[in-house]
């Protein structure tokens, strides 16, 4: 049987942190191992509970869920972040992403929306809500590209063209066949531009491409 995912909620607002762990305590595949009240009491718990995944408030006293979510990547990148926020403002959502957040939910969020969406974060895909996701296009789509030479200075001319294909949404069985390498210099290439532009994974590398004009050209 495989074991629950282990969920840490962080919110400064007893009513719904509380409401939250009710629901998800009533659940089989679910279980919460930490609550935290108010942004310092943030990482020392996830540092300590190791959660499988954090559901994330953004404005909290002292300090503030995408601050958090940073220094809580710096330690345990391992765990994976679902923002929960009532704000669906561009400044929030791209900081989050920046942060290393794997989703952005609204607390609108229907709860079959929610339950689907720890799973897939924990799963290691990334979650937008619809809302979120159209706000996503619009911005993406006004963004005008640079040269890429010129926006990535620390990657290859290769590593370029493998990071725009990730911005499509490729994937390295796919990269591997359109350039004729072996699956093994494609994760190379990936693993390189992580560590070059200091990212944590292909979402943060998809935002980060998207941002700069990348993966906007046809396939």
């Amino acid at each position: 049987m495989n074991e629950p995912i282990r969920i840490m909620i962080a919110d400064d607002h007893p009513m719904f942190r509380k409401g939250l762990t009710m629901l998800l305590k009533s659940l089989p595949n679910f279980t919460v191992v930490a609550e935290a009240q108010d942004g310092a009491s943030v990482v020392p718990l996830a540092l300590q509970h190791q959660p499988d995944i954090i559901l994330m408030d953004v404005q909290m006293p002292e300090l503030n869920g995408i601050d958090a979510t940073r220094e809580i990547m710096r330690h345990s990148p391992h765990i994976r972040v679902l923002i929960l926020t009532m704000f669906q403002n561009d400044e929030f959502l791209f900081s989050a992403m920046r942060a290393g957040a794997r989703g952005y939910l609204l607390k609108g969020a229907d709860q079959d929306e929610l339950l689907n969406a720890i799973q897939t974060v924990s799963l290691g895909g990334a979650v937008f809500s619809p809302t979120i996701a159209d706000r996503m296009i619009h911005y993406f789509a006004g963004i005008k590209p640079m040269q890429a030479e010129s926006l990535f200075p620390e990657l290859t001319e290769r590593e370029v063209e493998v990071l725009d294909l990730i911005a499509r949404g490729w994937n390295n069985t796919e990269i591997a066949d359109k350039f004729c390498l072996s699956g093994k210099t494609v994760r190379n290439h990936v693993s390189n531009i992580l560590h070059k532009l200091e990212l944590a994974d292909r979402a943060q590398a998809i935002v980060r491409a998207r941002e700069a004009g990348l993966g906007t050209g046809r396939d």
